[in-house]
């Protein structure tokens, strides 16, 4: 035992004194070395009288190297300290959050059992069943005189709170004289001048004249271009010159169905959670004037998303079908325009969205281009001076009527239509793109407009060509139709004249740059 008692201290002597404490002992001889300034002393005396100038400065510049390369250790080890301790640092918040979260989401879970017996307490003193209203009772018990009582309790239980309040304030409304003598021509030279006169905005007659011609192709309209140009303050300040303010829906990122345009039922209130947009279509639905809903950066969220219902609705061929599906079933109290939980679209309302395209937008869909007639707006207008113009009130029913009567007297010519057809052949040849049904319905509605606001119909023929065709170009490979592009243009100016078709030749020039 004594042989083998003498083999383990020696072993354990060799392992922990002289190995594992050798390491710290060298590690603490080593840094006490480093900084032995009294040894430092000697080697100076010893080889100060040895040393000459050069090997002086020679021997300063390793010293100085040697200290900057202890100081790098000290902050490398430094710095590792700090990391050290941040990181930590993090992983205990992250626990200490984690430890919050579920603290948080067991004070939820009491909560929601809590909401239960309360919502059971509720139903049990209503005596209904889920999903029963509470007006069915109410209204069984109404005795003949409670009239009063009865419309105060519908109002303080209606769902739909808003479109409740646009029918109590609509309640002996009497429509103002409206305008009907006024022309196409007239309404967009007034609306110029009051602009600029009582708003201080100024506009090029063809931009009023394709806003208003818009109007009569399609509900959407896109004013597009570059910021500041007044493409926000183009429809506001329609809505004042009509004596009706806009709607302004700033549009989201976050924006990605219907509820953001119409609100949404919500099932623990049991109220509609109306949006302002929702409301001022409700009460388009008791007055003739023109409303405007401004979808302010539209392309700001993905306009097919949350725009979608209504860009289908609105290609319905019969106004009866424009109609809105918000809550499945039917409540006494519901507003009076509403039926089995549907509402019908106004059809003197108009949408109209801005868009600036940067890098924090999304690119917009040809499904909405191809619904929708595009303006853009690249410049500001030149100041002019303007006379003072009055707002007036315009009936929506005489503006219709305006657009009918010009698709009588200024109807596109059979030639213009001819060659149209000749050109979607040679743009189906070569670039493998179509004009489209939808889009020849729209020309034939916007030109005629366009013409009767002021303008020319080769110059609307133009405008539709290049902003809703042409268009197109942009999604295809360019450097694959560089050849094709300036046979368009040589076949422009053959069939339309070298003189006409400006805007689209112009369109087709800037593409060849991009090659």
């Amino acid at each position: 035992m004594s042989v083998l008692m003498k083999f383990l201290q020696a072993f354990l002597d060799q392992f922990f004194i002289e190995g594992i404490w050798g390491i710290f002992k060298g590690i603490f001889l080593g840094i006490v070395n480093i900084f032995n300034i009294p040894k430092y002393i000697s080697i100076f005396k010893e080889y100060s009288s040895q040393l000459g100038a050069g090997g002086w400065i020679l021997a300063i510049l390793c010293m100085l190297v040697v200290l900057a390369a202890l100081v790098g250790i000290v902050m490398l080890v430094v710095m590792l300290l700090k990391k050290y301790v941040r990181f930590r640092k993090t992983l205990v918040d992250q626990e200490e959050l984690l430890n919050e979260v579920g603290n948080l989401n067991r004070e939820v879970i009491k909560l929601n059992i809590e909401k239960e017996k309360i919502l059971a307490m509720k139903v049990s003193q209503l005596g209904l069943k889920p999903g029963e209203s509470p007006y069915e009772e109410y209204e069984g018990d109404k005795e003949e005189g409670d009239e009063d009582e009865t419309d105060a309790t519908a109002e303080d239980y209606s769902r739909f709170y808003k479109l409740t309040q646009v029918d109590l304030a609509m309640e002996g409304y009497e429509p103002p004289v409206y305008d009907n003598e006024i022309t196409l021509p007239e309404i967009c030279d007034r609306f110029r001048n009051f602009a600029c006169s009582r708003m201080g905005l100024f506009y090029e007659p063809k931009i009023i004249r394709l806003f208003i011609a818009a109007m009569s192709s399609t509900r959407l309209i896109i004013l597009q271009g570059i910021s500041g140009t007044g493409k926000t303050s183009l429809p506001y300040a329609f809505g004042k010159f009509t004596h009706n303010d806009v709607t302004i829906a700033s549009v989201q990122p976050s924006w990605r169905d219907r509820t953001e345009i119409f609100g949404y039922f919500n099932e623990f209130t049991k109220r509609f959670n109306e949006t302002e947009v929702l409301k001022k279509m409700y009460e388009a639905k008791y007055k003739n004037d023109i409303f405007l809903t401004i979808l302010d950066e539209m392309n700001i969220a993905r306009v097919e998303y949350y725009f979608a219902e209504l860009l289908s609705i609105l290609e319905m061929p019969s106004r009866d079908e424009w109609v809105v599906s918000l809550v499945p079933n039917v409540w006494p109290t519901d507003p009076k325009l509403m039926y089995e939980g549907k509402i019908k679209l106004p059809e003197n309302m108009w949408y109209v969205g801005t868009i600036n395209n940067d890098d924090s937008t999304f690119a917009v869909t040809d499904k909405v281009y191809d619904r929708a007639l595009p303006i853009d707006i690249n410049s500001k207008g030149k100041y002019f001076e303007a006379p003072l113009a009055d707002p007036l009130y315009l009936d929506y029913h005489h503006v219709e009527d305006m657009f009918r009567e010009a698709k009588v007297k200024y109807k596109v010519s059979e030639e213009s239509l001819r060659k149209l057809a000749e050109l979607d052949d040679y743009v189906i040849e070569h670039f493998r793109l179509a004009f489209g049904n939808r889009i020849v319905k729209q020309l034939e509605d916007f030109v005629p407009a366009y013409v009767a606001c002021g303008g020319t119909e080769i110059d609307g023929l133009d405008y539709v060509l290049c902003h809703k065709i042409l268009r197109k170009f942009e999604s295809l490979n360019i450097s694959f139709i560089r050849n094709e592009i300036g046979g368009l243009i040589t076949y422009l100016n053959k069939h339309f004249g070298k003189s006409n078709m400006k805007e689209s030749k112009d369109y087709l020039e800037r593409l060849q740059k991009l090659m």
